[in-house]
């Protein structure tokens, strides 16, 4: 994942995920942050819930209270990113549901001016079964129009156009959603697979995302050349791409 030009020397080059809830991150682009981490490049999570309330049902089940629940999902987002490499910044917006407001909006502009991002990951525009993960995208969306503006108030500097990758939705032929890249997070799925078992709130997830990633490195393998000598077993995470690929040659 790139936008066809390298940064300025000595500058790493930054990631910015925005994302609903404190689990998705980890679930739907977990390899991607920790294959970015590792070619030592910045990541930046900004997550605008604990998911407290929608995704957090064993917590509520033991007899938890609401800021109880909170601080137990902080907690363990924390490890998962502190496992994948990257640095969280919690918004508490409150979820179930996630109401998009100006303020919100603006608090994400901020986060773009200061991490200057070349890649932005998010959420996918739909989502019949969950309205927050729409709301999250929106507002990354303008967020990262509005921080473009030399005119929109507010500190940092401007930044440029980065690409923005759609990471997979829980169910994505409902959410209309296609694989359109498929990145090979092989070398780094037993991290992702660490920072999923951060997230014990949420264990019933483990093995469904361990099996997407098994079905999604079987089609990259489809879709790739015979001898790129690609492992037998391929783990991946598939993305949409909202805006052009910009490039000078075709691959």
């Amino acid at each position: 994942m790139t936008n066809g030009h390298a940064p300025a020397t000595g500058t790493p080059r930054s990631t910015l995920v925005v994302t609903a809830h404190a689990g998705d991150f980890v679930w739907r682009a977990g390899g991607a942050i920790a294959l970015a981490a590792a070619r030592g490049e910045k990541v930046t999570i900004a997550c605008l819930t604990f998911g407290e309330r929608g995704e957090s049902a064993k917590a509520w089940r033991e007899g938890r209270k609401l800021d109880e629940i909170k601080a137990l999902r902080r907690d363990e987002a924390e490890r998962a990113a502190a496992a994948l490499g990257a640095e969280v910044r919690f918004f508490d917006a409150g979820d179930y549901p996630l109401v998009e407001t100006a303020e919100l909006t603006d608090q994400l502009v901020t986060v773009y001016r200061d991490t200057q991002p070349d890649v932005v990951l998010t959420h996918p525009a739909e989502d019949p079964y969950n309205g927050d993960h729409p709301a999250a995208h929106r507002m990354a969306l303008q967020a990262r129009i509005l921080a473009q503006a030399i005119g929109y108030p507010g500190e940092g500097e401007i930044i440029g156009a980065p690409p923005v990758f759609y990471f997979e939705p829980h169910q994505p032929e409902m959410s209309g959603f296609r694989p359109e890249v498929l990145l090979d997070i092989t070398e780094v799925w037993d991290t992702k697979r660490k920072a999923m078992e951060c997230l014990g709130a949420q264990q019933h997830l483990w093995e469904y995302y361990t099996d997407l990633a098994v079905r999604r490195g079987v089609q990259l393998k489809r879709n790739a050349g015979p001898n790129l000598g690609l492992a037998h077993t391929t783990m991946a995470e598939a993305y949409m791409r909202p805006y052009p690929q910009i490039a000078k040659e075709l691959a």
